[in-house]
């Protein structure tokens, strides 16, 4: 009977882990209040019971607020509010808040039910169980970093995550003028409609599909040509007959160094059609004017010129350094070898240089898919398409969907058309990126 009384105590002693997950499972606390560590159970018992007292029903309103998106809309009588009604976007972004603030909770209620079943191994193993001062300590010695990063972490859920799920869900609703714009109206959850819409709509589809062309034309033309015009310049300064070398780069750094929407608005006034000292001249020599803003093809065209002059300075300060660092010998020896000056440029200098630059040069192509400031300051999206709906023939996605937000109301279109151009981006950016060599080598170190 002794022997079957210890093994059976035995037994028992093995599900301090069990037991005090399974308490703390039920109420935060009770497993570390089982586990003797009283000021931890404490603090974590009194947590929940804050949360349930003082949250459960601005949680459940919230909730409601959340998948309703409200019931009473605005009433006037006279042209006065008589009753101020359900704000939907305001209860969506409260809704918002309150899921990320639950998910914060359920990740403390996680650390609690794990604190426990922790603690109960460290009983089944004979150890002894640290006190709340010794727990202190450690997490000051071994979580030291984690403290520091919480609150960059909250911020980054409160001022990133939440715009971004905004953002995201504006688009399954039907928020836009003239109909649905609280406070005076209500907004619905409309599901998908707004992206069938979009591809489905000719109104709004051969926009899209016009202006998401242009766009990956713009994108691959802009940075394909600041590349290479930037490496091309590099090469010519970096070359051993050229004199004053430091001269030249501060030269033709200046445009790179100036602020970029001073450039442009410069530029907008040298490309104009009527009073531009551009088309003056032409005309002083004989030409006739060019219409560079008012028709779309020269208008795309200054566009990648005025970008080309901002853009290629970045890459030649930048290709100068990497051409510094390619051994010298490998030019001896090709010209041992009888390579021309091309065959070293495309055998030798571009391989290298692109094996530095290949990360940033996808990142320049994301930039220039987003690159709202030069069509903005240059064109506004100008000259009007009338097959388009608010949009011009030099916007691409992103300027579209600034006027679609900002002067035409349109947010649950131009959320669908951000997800879009974040789908397009992200991929291809990630595919081409993991396919670099510097990426390849730096995977393989590690």
């Amino acid at each position: 009977m002794n022997e079957q009384s210890d093994i059976a105590a035995m037994n028992y002693t093995k599900k301090y882990a069990f037991i005090g997950a399974f308490l703390s499972t039920l109420f935060m606390g009770l497993g570390q209040l089982y586990h003797r560590q009283y000021v931890k159970g404490v603090l974590y018992f009194l947590l929940e019971v804050y949360v349930l007292v003082f949250w459960t029903n601005p949680f459940m309103y919230a909730m409601w607020g959340f998948i309703t998106l409200g019931e009473t809309p605005q009433k006037r009588l006279r042209g006065k509010i008589v009753e101020q009604g359900d704000h939907s976007i305001f209860l969506m972004i409260e809704g918002i808040i309150f899921l990320l603030l639950f998910i914060i909770f359920l990740f403390v209620y996680y650390s609690n039910i794990r604190d426990a079943y922790k603690t109960g191994r460290l009983r089944e193993k004979g150890k002894v169980v640290s006190t709340f001062k010794k727990t202190l300590h450690n997490v000051w010695e071994n979580g030291y970093a984690y403290l520091l990063l919480t609150p960059s972490i909250i911020f980054t859920i409160f001022l990133t995550v939440l715009p971004l799920l905004f953002g995201i869900l504006l688009a399954f609703t039907n928020y836009s003028g003239p109909y649905h714009l609280p406070p005076k109206s209500l907004v619905d959850w409309v599901g998908f409609k707004t992206f069938i819409d979009l591809f489905h709509l000719k109104t709004w589809s051969k926009t899209f599909y016009g202006v998401l062309t242009w766009n990956a034309i713009w994108a691959v033309v802009a940075t394909v040509s600041t590349y290479f015009m930037g490496l091309i310049y590099a090469v010519i300064i970096n070359h051993k007959k050229i004199k004053l070398k430091r001269f030249w780069r501060s030269i033709y750094i200046l445009p790179w160094a100036m602020p970029a929407f001073i450039s442009l608005l410069a530029f907008r006034n040298i490309f104009n059609g009527e009073f531009g000292p551009l088309n003056q001249y032409l005309q002083a020599v004989g030409l006739e004017g060019i219409p560079w803003l008012s028709d779309p093809f020269w208008a795309r065209f200054a566009l990648i010129v005025v970008n080309l002059w901002l853009g290629f300075p970045y890459w030649m300060a930048l290709m100068s350094g990497v051409l510094t660092g390619i051994d010298k010998e490998m030019y001896e020896a090709a010209d041992v070898d009888g390579a021309s000056a091309s065959q070293k440029f495309w055998k030798l200098t571009v391989p290298m240089v692109l094996f530095a630059t290949a990360p940033l040069l996808i990142m320049s192509f994301a930039h220039n898919f987003n690159n709202f400031n030069v069509v903005y300051f240059l064109t506004q999206g100008k000259p009007v398409n009338v097959e388009y709906s608010y949009a011009g023939s030099t916007d691409i996605l992103i300027s579209w969907i600034y006027k679609m937000t900002l002067e035409q109301n349109q947010f649950n279109m131009a959320a669908a058309v951000s997800i879009l151009v974040f789908v397009i981006v992200a991929p291809i950016s990630i595919w081409n990126f993991s396919r670099t060599k510097a990426f390849k080598e730096e995977d393989m170190i590690q």
